[in-house]
């Protein structure tokens, strides 16, 4: 297997990304496909600074991208916060899991957007409902995740700590917690990409602002150029966010990959 020194890694990907662009480009100049179905990169870049310059249906365009991570962030924070210890206890814990997991493993594969209607009736349309999709789709993710990682911490690691008279307390936060790190890191990348989606969804519940209702307001005007910038911004923002988490994962799980 060839191995790649980080920077030819990321300047094979720049160039990668850079062919694709002028490609694109290129099947807009020949006309080779209707502006209407796919605007050309220096039409979004025109329609990016007309967002910027006039925002969109009377709301500027940084309100639409701040009100999208917002509502998103808070409801990571939350669910990350609740996710992970339930999970751990889970793990170590058979009655708890027989009690919850059936609950998880129901809830977890049912599309969200289906929830809308029961949300609406229960929360409203406020803010409330909207937190609620995106929470309760991460949530379950990270349950599930830091449950399989507490369950796979080695039972020879917890007997040792046993022999050398640590109580449970002292076995889940220097035993169990530090041996799931690595694995409840993935999780959490993988669980907020999931609610990182279903922040569509959850802008479809009356709202008014934010890059998801952006993006299904725009395509009902056949928008497309709006649509795209939509996209590539709700893009960024998660190649953004899984950035700062694996950052942070090697600041506080350096040993991942090491044992």
């Amino acid at each position: 297997m060839i191995q790649l020194n980080p920077f030819k890694i990321k300047v094979i990907s720049t160039l990668s990304l850079i062919t694709f662009v002028i490609i694109w480009q290129l099947v807009c100049t020949f006309k080779l496909v209707s502006p209407i179905l796919l605007p050309s990169p220096l039409q979004i870049l025109d329609t990016v600074l007309d967002l910027f310059k006039n925002g969109y249906r009377d709301a500027p365009f940084y309100q639409h991208i701040l009100v999208s991570t917002a509502r998103a962030f808070f409801a990571f924070f939350v669910a990350i916060v609740i996710g992970v210890p339930l999970g751990l206890l889970m793990g170590r814990s058979p009655v708890l899991n027989a009690i919850l997991d059936p609950f998880v493993q129901f809830l977890r594969p049912i599309p969200k957007i289906a929830l809308i209607p029961l949300v609406v009736v229960w929360l409203g349309i406020g803010e409330e409902s909207k937190f609620f999709l995106i929470f309760i789709a991460t949530l379950l993710s990270v349950i599930v995740g830091a449950t399989a990682a507490s369950q796979n911490v080695p039972y020879g690691l917890i007997q040792a700590a046993q022999t050398m008279g640590l109580g449970k307390t002292a076995i889940l936060f220097r035993v169990i917690l530090p041996s799931s790190l690595p694995e409840i890191f993935t999780t959490i990348r993988l669980s907020i990409g999931i609610g990182w989606t279903s922040l569509i969804a959850a802008e479809m519940v009356a709202a008014t602002s934010g890059l998801g209702w952006m993006i299904i307001n725009a395509g009902s005007y056949l928008r497309t150029d709006v649509v795209i910038v939509g996209i590539i911004l709700l893009g960024t923002i998660g190649f953004i966010l899984d950035w700062l988490i694996v950052k942070a994962q090697q600041k506080w799980a350096p040993w991942t990959g090491k044992a």
